[in-house]
């Protein structure tokens, strides 16, 4: 079984807006990567909150979906991490680490991540464009104890470092897979407009 994590528990400082909540074409960041999960065949998506956790539930669909708390997201997103891997099952083979403010994945670039998975059975899982590595990463169970020990600055990336002899690299042909966007800067030059905050529900 390969279960989505959805980290949207950070602060967004940066931003100075909630990530989650910006808004991406006619819906929201975070509601954009569930559709897109929703509909690539994941096994299970569990999406996890933090700060501003009850303004997200009430403005985000999150139907269909599993979601826990942080309560602990200022300590940074390795906390998040550790929350999510807490919650899944025992049946789980691998994740698919997905961020919040990633919104440009894909269902052909998940599903081919899974598929090489199945194939495979690399423990790390990861897409490349142009020759650089970017997300979402898919990780398999035999390191969940490794990602929940990682340094906390480092997180996930220290699992990759310390296992690259593990690591299956995906060509793909999107570079969404490459865009981080953490300032308002980013999102002018990756969305063209103003960040704008969605609230959906009243």
């Amino acid at each position: 079984m390969i279960h989505a994590l959805v980290l949207a528990a950070g602060e967004s400082r940066r931003m100075g807006m909630p990530k989650p909540l910006l808004r991406f074409n006619d819906t929201t960041f975070l509601e954009q990567i569930v559709g897109v999960l929703r509909n690539s065949g994941v096994d299970g998506i569990t999406v996890v909150l933090g700060a501003r956790a009850q303004m997200v539930r009430e403005s985000v669909d999150l139907s269909r979906v599993d979601v826990v708390v942080n309560e602990n997201y200022a300590q940074g997103q390795l906390s998040s991490l550790i929350r999510g891997l807490s919650s899944l099952s025992a049946d789980t083979d691998a994740i698919l680490l997905c961020l919040a403010d990633h919104p440009f994945i894909t269902r052909d670039v998940v599903g081919r991540l899974m598929g090489a998975f199945r194939q495979s059975r690399r423990p790390i899982v990861l897409p490349t464009f142009q020759g650089r590595r970017g997300h979402p990463a898919l990780f398999a169970s035999s390191l969940f104890d490794e990602l929940a020990n990682a340094p906390q600055d480092k997180g996930a990336r220290h699992v990759v470092a310390s296992n690259e002899d593990k690591v299956l690299e995906i060509d793909v042909a999107d570079r969404g897979v490459l865009v981080s966007i953490d300032t308002p800067d980013d999102y002018r030059l990756c969305l063209g407009a103003e960040p704008q905050v969605v609230s959906k529900k009243p």
